[in-house]
This record gives C-alpha cells, structure tokens and sequence, in this order.
C-alpha cells in the first residue's frame, strides 16, 4: 500500500516521512487513531516505504558502481555523501512515497514481505488450542483487501467469532520475541505490525524486554484507538504517532472519487460519518434505507398510536442486525443535534435554512421537545449503541428505549410527526 492511496492524511503520511529522513524514528511506534481513520493503512504504507528498494537506497549508485545506502532509521548520523562521486546526473533523491513497482513493493502490497509481521486478536476454534496470528494469515490478507477500514468487530466476525472474544495471547507474544529475533530475509529491516494492542493482556508484559532492547533493524509499529486499554509498561516504551479523524471533505472527496456517489449523497454522508470512514462506507452501503420514516413509525407508536404498535415496531427492529440498528441510532442522534442548531440559528436571526426533508424532520422534532429533552435523548441513544456493540438484546434493549423516550417527552404536547 502506498500513501498516495490512503484517504486524506497527507499532513501525517509528510511527518511520517520526515521521521525517517531527519533520523527520528524510534524502534517503538504508537499509532493513535480513531475509528476509520485509516491508521492500519498508514502504518501499512509506512512499512512499505521502509522496505522500498529505493527509498532504502538499493536503487541509488555512485560512479564507482558501489550501491549508496540511504539513511539510516534510527538516529545514527546520516552518511555524508561526498559530492565529487556523484555525476550531474546522479544526485540522491528523495522519495515522497514508496514506488510500488519494485519486487519488495509488490510484496508488501500483497501482505507477503517476508519482514514484514503482523499480529492481531485472533480466537480460539477448538479447545485446548493456543491460535496465534500465523494461524489466520490467509484470512487477514482478504480481510484488509475487502475491509482496509474494517474495525475489529468487523475482524472478528470475518474469520466466524460470532460471540467468542478475540485476545492476542501468551503464544502469539512468544511467537513474536521468536520471529523477531531472526535475521531479516531481504530486507535491511524487520517490520512488525500489531493492530489492537488494546487486546493484550499482562501476558503483554512478555514483549517488553525485545521492545526495549531490540535486535539491530527492527522496527514495532502499534496501531490503537485507545491508549487508556493499552499495557502502561508498552505504552511508555512507543513514540507516539496521533493519527487525526478524516474531515467531513475528505470523506466526501473519497465518497465521490473512489465509490462514484454523487456530491449531494457524498456530502449527507460525510456529514453523519463524522471522519470515520468506515462509518461511511457502512452508511452508503445503506443509503436507500428510508430511516426518516422508520424514525416516524417510531415516534408515533411512541406518542401517538400506543404499545402495539410500539411492539409491532420493535419487533422489525430488532430483525434488522447490529450494524443497520447503530445506524438507525446515529441517524436520530444526527437529526436531534441539526435541530439544536436550527433552534439556535432562529434565536440570532439567521433565516438562511437549507431546505431539505432532514431540516424539515428537525424542526418537527424542535416542537415536540426542548434542548434540555434532545440533549436527554441523545444520551440514551448513545447508551443504546453501546449496548448494541455488545450484543445486547435488541427487544428488550429498544423497549426499553421507547419507554425512556415517552418519559422524556411525555410532558409537552403530543403532535404527530407526519
């Protein structure tokens, strides 16, 4: 993978290889980045621009047919290349991105460089057993070429978790000390990538000593979304990486140019994905469900028409799947906090309204309830997402939702949201 394919980032992938030319790169690297941001894939890109054969000097020579190395990764002073070897067409270049096109290149884009390693939560398919990273290799080069911003429970549930939990166990972290300590095949440098450190135990603590003091060109690129959930004892050994969320133009950019969605599409989208690409992706694979009118059979079983219907509305709810109830639940919260806005923007005279069935929808929803109420109802949609997330159950989970939103509501004037 290279940077130049990687949604938005620039400003990161620019610091990334700047690291590297102004030899300021540790052997410990943390990735910090929300959800679809793309962090995997920039730490993808950047092992691919190490292992490059020239970015790392391999296709750069002097007049003397010697090969030039290029700089060094971890903060030896940079050779001095003396000028009177060098022709006046033969300077040293320097490279913005890998080039995809040498032998390393390709096989790092295939996820098959020999030194380049990756580890992530696996699952245990039989008792007894002690799986490792290794075991589910074949299934982790699909998965990152059909899913480059799945998340983990996508992971899991690609290699068949269904509810078992993922770790990254004891056996994988001796694998790592074992593999790690070899000599690397072709390139200069041994790579590893662990997505989701968050998954390690204390059993963590057996990487520290190979952290610490790591054999010659080795390089740990971590790659987290959340550092409060990653080992105190790793976290104080990485250099920290802050891989920032998309904005709402670069997905809408991406929407348009990668998956052909027309701008005022890419544009809605974008606006609900809030720099998660994933979540957008996840929307435009859902983007003709009609949730404005599943959110008004719902208000109005809630308000209006009375338990049956609300029975009968939870029950196709809850048929649904996880993933298209958290977009329902987002797409609610999105509308309540566009009439928070609009109620301000009436309050200091600003007229200018986009006219669109959203905007129509908010304003309904700033007649039936007050900022204090919306703000009440968001906190219990973002509750019920995170309930979902971990496979609670969607009948009792959404019934006892509506009953939290008739209490909520139930002290203004019921008006039927048509």
């Amino acid at each position: 993978m290279q940077f130049h394919s990687i949604t938005g980032q620039k400003e990161t992938e620019e610091h990334l290889v700047q690291m590297i030319q102004h030899n300021r790169l540790s052997h410990a690297l943390l990735f910090l980045g929300k959800e679809g941001s793309g962090a995997l894939q920039l730490a993808m890109a950047f092992a691919q621009y190490i292992v490059c054969e020239k970015v790392n000097g391999k296709q750069l020579k002097v007049d003397s047919g010697q090969m030039t190395a290029g700089p060094s990764l971890f903060g030896e002073p940079e050779p001095i290349a003396e000028p009177q070897l060098l022709t006046n067409n033969q300077q040293l270049t320097t490279f913005s991105d890998s080039c995809g096109e040498c032998a390393a290149c390709k096989k790092a884009t295939a996820l098959i460089h020999p030194d380049i390693h990756f580890s992530y939560p696996v699952i245990t398919k039989k008792a007894g057993e002690k799986p490792i990273s290794a075991d589910f290799i074949k299934e982790w080069r699909e998965f990152v070429v059909q899913s480059p911003y799945g998340n983990v429970y996508d992971w899991l549930q690609f290699i068949g978790a269904e509810n078992k939990q993922g770790n990254i166990t004891a056996t994988e972290c001796n694998d790592i000390n074992r593999t790690m300590s070899l000599k690397s095949f072709e390139s200069e440098y041994k790579i590893l990538i662990m997505w989701k450190p968050e998954f390690l135990g204390k059993e963590g603590n057996k990487l520290l000593k190979l952290i610490e003091e790591p054999p010659p060109n080795t390089l740990f690129i971590f790659v987290a979304e959340n550092e409060d959930l990653i080992l105190p004892t790793i976290l104080s050994r990485t250099q920290l990486v802050k891989i920032p969320l998309l904005s709402n133009l670069e997905v809408e950019a991406a929407l348009e140019l990668k998956e052909g969605v027309n701008i005022n599409k890419a544009g809605q989208i974008a606006a609900l994905a809030e720099g998660n690409y994933r979540e957008a992706l996840q929307l435009l694979q859902h983007a003709e469900d009609d949730w404005q009118a599943m959110l008004r059979d719902w208000l109005n079983a809630v308000l209006k028409t009375g338990p049956v219907a609300q029975v009968k509305w939870i029950d196709e709810t809850a048929k649904l799947g996880r993933e298209k109830q958290k977009q329902f639940l987002k797409y609610f919260i999105h509308l309540l906090e566009q009439a928070v806005r609009l109620r301000a923007m009436e309050t200091t005279g600003n007229k200018q309204l986009a006219n669109t069935a959203d905007t129509d929808f908010a304003l309904r929803l700033n007649k039936i309830c007050s900022i204090g109420q919306q703000e009440a109802i968001i906190n219990e949609l973002d509750k019920a997402s995170y309930y979902i997330e971990r496979n609670a159950n969607a009948k009792m989970l959404f019934h006892a939702l509506s009953i939290r939103l008739y209490h909520i509501i139930s002290n203004k004037s019921v008006i039927l949201v048509n």
